[in-house]
């Protein structure tokens, strides 16, 4: 298997019963049945507090630098956005924030972007709504690009999403699983050739 083909896969939600913790875990099920060494992270599993410069001048908080360093031994990941007030969680910008940080004190964290440079990310979101939270992608893409990160163009947005898992949390619709299985097989294809 090749270092490509190692996939990272988390939401931005601590919510309990997030609609897009769900779909990551999905995802993360999808894309290990098709071959991808896939690594599924909760964010809620990393203490990681608001980001504050005069705090971190004290010292980059250990989950961060773990965090960091998941981040960059991963070439592709799957994003899964919710969306607040039309745009991407708090959790997840904060989570950004502090991971392209550069950590000065540190030679192999100097580089702020380096756990962001050339990875190929994947974007799902889901939502209650109709437009399955399309809009924090809209909003993310941007972002990401900054951090010098290559965004498949294809993505999904899973409307109606109270409806859309079973009992076990898998998607119940052939489209939708078709939909996020592109997006996969995208990443996985892109991240292949960007790094081999």
């Amino acid at each position: 298997m090749s270092p490509s083909s190692k996939l990272l896969v988390f939401a931005g939600s601590i919510r309990q019963n997030s609609f897009n913790r769900k779909l990551a875990h999905a995802a993360a099920d999808m894309a290990r049945a098709g071959g991808a060494e896939v690594t599924h992270i909760e964010l809620a599993d990393f203490d990681i507090p608001m980001y504050n410069a005069d705090l971190e001048a004290k010292g980059t908080p250990a989950d961060v630098m773990k965090l960091k360093q998941i981040m960059f031994e991963h070439p592709a990941w799957i994003i899964c956005s919710p969306e607040y007030n039309g745009s991407y969680t708090a959790l997840l910008k904060n989570t950004i924030d502090w991971v392209s940080s550069p950590v000065k004190a540190d030679p192999a964290w100097q580089e702020g972007f380096k756990s962001f440079t050339g990875k190929v990310v994947g974007m799902l979101s889901a939502s209650p709504g109709a437009l399955g939270g399309l809009r924090s992608q809209s909003h993310l893409v941007p972002l990401l690009l900054n951090a010098q990160c290559w965004v498949a163009p294809k993505a999904f947005a899973l409307g109606h999403a109270g409806d859309a898992f079973d009992a076990q949390g898998q998607l119940v619709n052939e489209a939708h699983r078709k939909n996020v299985q592109a997006v996969i097989d995208q990443v996985l294809f892109a991240s292949s050739r960007l790094h081999a």
